[in-house]
């Protein structure tokens, strides 16, 4: 059989290639990254309820304008653009600043300063290993104006109203770095004054100094003096927080216009052939697949040595991946036309807690493992994206029409809800992050059937000229209910029983959710042919007696000209 390639579609699998391209640097990390900034589970589920609503109101409302002012190409886009300028945007956003509080003191007859924070074993061990000194900057309060009068010689602390105060820059080896059963002591090797007079205190006659304010110019030491989670009630009263989140809705809007518009330009390329979005969508499959792995590898590179991941390449590889996905979506030749269920909820309360916090699980369980597990965790993320999608959600894609033909609409969404349950269940009780990679697979049933099963069935029941007003009503219905609910349930969860048990509820749900779908469809049917049987005598006399008029009138016309047409009115 000879294979021929449809030029029109070819710029269509490239957009989706490159713009699921760019969001998988940005898109499944954005969740982490805000970890890694100080917000707990709670905020980061509410940041993720939020961004979902906004989706909703923004994919109809988008979708509509598209339709009515025959824009759907320029708002596409314009919503590429958007997206990658505000992906760079969200990353040069304010952070929130930490204050940092250590106990001046002395310990085994040496001068420092005690941390009573959580202790991360693996960056103490890398900050040991590298054998270097650090710069402190500490601001101190006065215990004994006397000591550092008489045994420091600070000439500012003899007078009649010296100062409450001490600052300084204080010198910390890394090498020296003492652990104890309930905290980390500093050892300072000599301070130098704001005069730029370098001493070297002693403990001869005890601490003159209290407790300190401190900022040392390397990430890993501050990151064990003081952790970096920020309460709740003080991410909300900041302005960096609203910063991120503001962009963040940015983004979020710029993505889902992107995706709801763009699909209704692939079903109009299609035409009638529906079935055919598999063929199309998988490419954003691989796309996204293909860079995750090579972005998480390259995030892991960057950061070794580093308590906090270095997210610089991610940002500017999806911003690229964006612009490219601009460039290309100018070729595509579109003629614009003139002018569903709760399912896709309850789906998507699901995808909204998968999306957020399994990266979340990972890092946790990771630390558990130990510091080979987490010095290679972004490598892992990558890895789990490109099975999720390139051996998961490409050959589903690519059977989707096949398979829903088969089993129709509805009994694809009952195998989706039993594959999301089982899934979410092996989550809860994996010990090891890495045995998530086989369980991957499962994306394949849970998005790659589901996504496509979705836009066909709102290109299906879509009316001429409002195939993009559709695409976003069905969409919001997945996105702004059913994802922004699982994200507000999933971070309060996460937060209160912790990742397995979280996921492990949300499996039970699913499979509960699925055995009720599988019922009710059960009773419909049972109820639609008991209709069917009370009419049927009725319906098949009509039917059979306008089967013997068309074979009359058929054998007449066939008699007389040989291509006869019969009009309505015969019947």
């Amino acid at each position: 059989m000879k294979c021929t390639i449809n030029k029109k579609l070819v710029p269509m699998k490239a957009h989706y290639f490159l713009f699921n391209a760019g969001s998988g640097p940005v898109t499944p990390y954005l969740s982490i990254y805000a970890r890694q900034l100080g917000f707990s589970s709670i905020v980061v589920g509410f940041m993720y309820t939020i961004l979902p609503i906004f989706g909703m109101v923004a994919k109809p409302i988008f979708g509509t304008i598209a339709d009515k002012f025959r824009c759907q190409k320029r708002l596409f886009l314009a919503a590429q653009i958007l997206t990658a300028v505000a992906f760079l945007v969200i990353f040069y956003s304010p952070k929130i600043h930490t204050t940092r509080i250590v106990n001046f003191s002395c310990y085994n007859d040496t001068i420092g300063f005690f941390s009573n924070s959580s202790i991360n074993k693996c960056t103490l061990d890398n900050l040991r290993r590298q054998n270097t000194s650090n710069m402190c900057k500490m601001t101190c309060g006065v215990i004994d104006q006397s000591l550092l009068c008489n045994k420091w010689n600070i000439s500012d602390h003899c007078g009649h109203d010296p100062p409450t105060t001490l600052s300084f820059t204080a010198l910390t080896p890394t090498y020296k770095i003492q652990l104890t059963n309930t905290f980390l002591f500093f050892e300072i090797a000599n301070i130098t004054l704001n005069n730029e007079r370098i001493l070297t205190p002693s403990c001869s006659n005890g601490s003159p100094l209290s407790t300190c304010h401190i900022n040392c110019d390397d990430y890993n030491i501050n990151s064990l003096i003081t952790e970096t989670s920020i309460d709740d009630s003080d991410a909300y009263r900041s302005y960096q927080f609203w910063c991120l989140l503001t962009f963040m809705i940015i983004a979020w809007i710029g993505q889902a216009t992107v995706v709801s518009i763009g699909d209704a330009i692939c079903f109009q390329l299609l035409g009638d052939e529906h079935n055919s979005y598999g063929y199309q969508r998988l490419w954003g499959s691989l796309g996204w697949g293909l860079i995750a792995v090579v972005t998480g590898a390259l995030i892991d590179v960057l950061s070794k040595g580093r308590a906090q991941k270095n997210y610089t390449s991610a940002f500017y590889t999806a911003a690229a991946f964006l612009i490219t996905d601009f460039l290309v979506s100018l070729q595509i030749k579109h003629t614009q036309n003139s002018v569903s269920t709760n399912l896709f909820r309850d789906v998507g309360m699901c995808t909204g807690l998968m999306w957020q916090f399994e990266f979340w699980l990972i890092e946790d369980l990771a630390k558990i493992q130990g510091c080979s597990a987490t010095a290679h965790v972004k490598t892992l993320e990558g890895l789990v994206q490109a099975i999720q999608t390139i051996i998961g959600e490409t050959p589903f894609f690519f059977l989707s029409g096949i398979i829903m033909k088969k089993i129709t609409h509805v009994h694809t969404m009952s195998l989706v809800l039993f594959a999301i349950g089982i899934r979410f269940i092996l989550y809860s009780v994996i010990p090891n992050p890495w045995y998530f990679l086989p369980v991957e697979v499962s994306q394949g049933l849970t998005f790659g059937l589901f996504f496509a099963c979705m836009t066909s069935y709102a290109s299906i029941i879509a009316p001429v000229g409002l195939e993009a007003t559709m695409q976003g009503l069905v969409g919001a219905v997945f996105e702004g209910v059913g994802v922004s609910a699982g994200s507000s349930l999933g971070g309060y969860f996460y937060k209160k029983v912790g990742g397995p048990l979280t996921f492990r509820y949300f499996g039970f749900a699913a499979l509960i959710i699925c055995v009720i779908h599988i019922l009710v469809q059960r009773l419909l049917q049972e109820l639609n042919g008991a209709k069917y049987s009370t009419s049927e005598k009725s319906k098949s006399f009509n039917f059979n007696l306008q089967q013997l008029c068309m074979h009359h009138h058929q054998h007449l016309g066939n008699n007389r000209t040989g291509n006869y047409s019969m009009s309505n009115d015969l019947v």
